[in-house]
């Protein structure tokens, strides 16, 4: 059997302090090719030097696809699978081995694990499959933000895999700034596109434009091709996030019942009501949607993920309720389970004191 011959390509601006990390979780590769698009640091010097072959080019105006397709061309057309990756990803070891194993029966395109965002302690907090290795041919990139892969071929064939992660180490520092136009112009040259209309709605929401945000959040669900429910719930869940803030509290709780109706099997939406019912202290409601929640043990892998589903934040929103409601015993417990995933949580170690305080006072 011949030995595949794999790449890897990427596009980046500026990204001088990951170039090494980078490089080094991507050289098993037999390639790795690089488009700068106008670093003003050693970015691209630095990328030589490790072994990278680099090109140049400003791409204006500035569009995601575009410059992933021009990353894409410098890959010689005999390569037969392309890893694309950014510079602030880590690919775990071994993973062209796995790469190898996989790439048979046909398979062109593969769906992995990608760990988009972690806590202090570099445990995962949001992680869903992501769809970037491919063959060389008949795939180009679409839309001039959030893009994704179009095959353009005759048979797209997928294999999946848990045994090759990418953990993504993002530079909080960078600006986004470009993303909103750029999703207005996405949804200007294909306003039908759901996904697209709904990256928009969630972006305005971002942004405090809570009105563009219900709107275009409304129009995504009436889109005859929404029709992924953990989409359509967080879009529910957005727009009741914007009545919220506009203090409009009874159509909040209308959209987020209908978010639970929508996706009941998922944690986001129970907590996030429990989250309003906080606000407005109605703490029975808090202890039971957080209950609710707590019933679904199972983590679903997409991108529509809440971190706080699914860290300390329900059981501390049940702490928080208990005590109110007068049970001391209850409110210690829940806290401890609180505490137990976040030690160090002041606020959390200064509830413990104040319930158990409140308890010896009664007895």
């Amino acid at each position: 059997m011949n030995k595949l011959k794999i790449c890897v390509y990427a596009i980046t601006k500026n990204e001088e302090k990951f170039a090494e990390r980078w490089y080094n979780s991507m050289k098993e590769a037999d390639e790795v090719y690089v488009l700068d698009t106008g670093s003003t640091d050693n970015t691209v010097e630095k990328l030589k030097k490790l072994g990278a072959k680099v090109t140049v080019k400003e791409i204006k105006p500035w569009r995601f696809d575009v410059a992933r397709n021009e990353s894409l061309k410098l890959v010689p057309e005999d390569y037969d699978v392309c890893v694309c990756t950014d510079l602030d990803e880590v690919l775990s070891p071994g993973w062209r081995e796995k790469i190898e194993l996989l790439w048979k029966d046909e398979v062109n395109h593969l769906r992995y694990n990608y760990n988009w965002s972690h806590d202090e302690n570099g445990n995962p907090l949001v992680n869903f499959y992501i769809e970037k290795i491919h063959a060389r041919n008949n795939y180009e990139w679409v839309h001039p933000v959030h893009e994704v892969l179009k095959y353009t071929g005759e048979k797209e064939v997928f294999a999946t895999t848990d045994e090759i992660t990418v953990d993504h180490w993002p530079d909080d520092t960078k600006s986004r700034s470009s993303y909103l136009p750029l999703l207005e112009l996405s949804v200007k040259e294909n306003p039908n596109d759901d996904r697209n209309v709904h990256y928009l709605g969630r972006e305005y929401m971002f942004y405090d434009k809570w009105n563009e945000a219900i709107d275009t959040l409304i129009r995504h669900l009436s889109l005859p091709t929404a029709t992924w429910k953990d989409e359509r719930c967080a879009s529910m869940r957005f727009i009741a996030r914007c009545y919220k803030n506009l203090k409009r509290y009874e159509e909040s709780r209308m959209w987020l019942d209908k978010a639970i109706m929508e996706a009941p099997y998922l944690r986001d939406s129970y907590v996030e009501r429990a989250l309003l019912e906080y606000e407005l202290q109605d703490w029975e409601k808090v202890k039971t949607f957080c209950l609710d929640a707590l019933e679904i043990k199972s983590h679903a892998k997409s991108y529509i993920n809440e971190p706080f589903s699914w860290n300390y934040t329900p059981y501390d929103l049940l702490s928080i309720s208990e005590f109110y409601l007068g049970n001391f015993d209850e409110a210690l417990k829940w806290c401890d389970k609180a505490i137990d995933m976040e030690p160090d949580n002041e606020r959390l170690l200064n509830n413990k004191k104040i319930i158990q305080e409140k308890k010896d006072s009664i007895n």
